[in-house]
């Protein structure tokens, strides 16, 4: 076992989580006929939907303890941009266009001034994603909830013929990265237990840092909506991954039957390297648990990946897909099966 800090040892097991889910989803039998009806294909971010001549799509997603930190440092007004980015960068996996949003809020006692607050963010998060929220709902639950907790539904739609799963990737294509603004909203817990179990403050500035690790923690989630849809308008698209919870783990919901090489991955950010030194984490463990400075992957035709690269600032080629199976990181140093 470990010595250092795992997922699992701050509180979160993936694998745990993964068979709650199983044992959730093995219930939904029901299934509705015509229009309307669920697309089944499994492992997909975001819900397709048949309607007509185009696909609905729903994903819903909440901002997780990343509130903890908004709420020991009194600020609400960038969390709202987290919840609607975790959903609409999985609304884009499938080359879906967001454009209706319902959030949800559970709290303890009524709080216009953090409510407020958190609308600012939502609006902004809203405006970059060019999507209206058409409703919501403020739940107070002093039994249940202590504190704030924030999600989100977001539908969206893609013309047929024009969805992206993965079943296209194929052996040769590149995976291109496009760089994350920091830790996002997934692997926070971690994050934070690594920190307090060595007294480090969010009011602190460790080495290498910018700001206060607060304030690098509280960096919203990136939205990238308008560049993906631009990139897939553009080029053919085999896949698309927002690389949420789980990371690296998250190339497993595309094509069964290839491996998704990562061999020149981007060099993570200051953040990372601080959590991972100060809580002695295994590198397997932070790449299953953080993005790793890689928010968003596409896999494209090797032909193209280098004139995407090119065209946007934020992109790299981190990697490759071969024959084989699951998700190697470097020259053979971690590997996930597909299951």
């Amino acid at each position: 076992m470990s010595k250092g800090w795992t997922y699992s040892k701050a509180g979160v097991n993936i694998d745990d989580k993964s068979k709650a889910i199983g044992s959730l989803v093995s219930e939904l039998k029901f299934k509705r006929d015509g229009l309307g009806q669920m697309v089944r294909i499994p492992g997909l971010f975001a819900s397709l939907i048949d309607f007509g001549d185009r696909y609905l799509t729903l994903a819903t997603d909440g901002v997780g303890t990343k509130l903890l930190i908004a709420k020991e440092l009194g600020i609400w007004n960038t969390v709202g941009i987290d919840c609607i980015a975790m959903n609409v960068n999985d609304t884009i996996c499938v080359n879906s266009e967001p454009v209706s949003f319902v959030d949800y809020i559970a709290i303890d006692h009524p709080n216009d001034a953090v409510t407020k607050e958190i609308g600012i963010g939502l609006q902004k998060g809203a405006e970059m994603s060019n999507m209206e929220i058409v409703g919501g709902e403020i739940a107070v639950l002093p039994e249940m909830v202590h504190g704030v907790d924030l999600s989100g539904t977001c539908l969206g739609f893609v013309e047929k013929g024009r969805e992206i799963t993965g079943e296209n990737c194929k052996e040769g294509d590149a995976i291109i990265s496009l760089r994350s603004s920091g830790i996002h909203s997934n692997g926070l817990t971690l994050a934070r237990k690594v920190l307090e179990s060595s007294n480090i403050s969010l009011n602190d500035k460790l080495k290498g840092l910018n700001k206060t690790v607060g304030m690098e923690l509280l960096t919203p989630t990136e939205i990238y909506v308008k560049q993906v849809l631009d990139i897939t308008r553009t080029y053919d698209i085999h896949g698309l991954i927002d690389i949420t919870g789980g990371g690296l783990r998250n190339l497993l919901r595309m094509k069964k039957g290839l491996r998704y090489v990562i061999d020149d991955p981007v060099e993570p950010a200051p953040i990372f390297k601080a959590i991972q030194e100060i809580g002695e984490v295994e590198e397997r463990e932070m790449y299953q648990t953080l993005n790793m400075s890689m928010g968003f992957m596409i896999i494209a035709p090797e032909a193209d990946a280098e004139d995407i690269a090119k065209r946007y600032g934020n992109a790299d080629i981190v990697g490759r897909v071969e024959k084989g199976n699951g998700v190697l990181l470097g020259p053979g140093s971690i590997l996930y099966e597909n299951y």
